[in-house]
């Protein structure tokens, strides 16, 4: 399967969903802030050794379907992500520095991913004992 990563000891497919909000879900993430957050979010996911398959970036929130990797944790990831971007961002936008005491909330939602869906797995668990 092409979603499989392979080192020398795994075989993994870990993928995340991960959404999250400007302070106050203000509706700054729009015109060169939202092209700028489109270019800089798949670079600092690279240097985190991760690739974001689909993105959308909406005027008070944004949606990443990312592919990680089993060496690095999630909320380190995330962490990257928002505190990279956001000291890029309000250097390059002094706007929103005016607007926002910080860019992002500190929350995020996060959920995982997989090509098997969760009725698919117990079935598999519990039918292991027949076979």
């Amino acid at each position: 399967m092409k979603n499989l990563k392979h080192n020398t000891t795994s075989v993994v497919n870990i993928n995340y969903h991960i959404i999250w909000c400007p302070k106050y879900r203000r509706k700054v993430l729009v015109g060169e802030v939202e092209t700028r957050l489109n270019e800089l979010l798949p670079e600092l996911a690279e240097d985190s050794g991760c690739t974001i398959d689909t993105m959308e970036v909406m005027p008070d929130h944004i949606h990443i379907f990312l592919k990680g990797t089993p060496t690095i944790p999630i909320h380190l990831i995330v962490k990257n992500l928002k505190g990279k971007s956001s000291r890029i961002l309000r250097t390059e936008f002094p706007h929103l520095r005016k607007r926002l005491p910080c860019l992002w909330t500190r929350s995020y939602y996060c959920e995982t991913i997989g090509c098997i869906n969760e009725e698919t797995i117990k079935k598999y668990i519990e039918d292991q004992k027949f076979n």
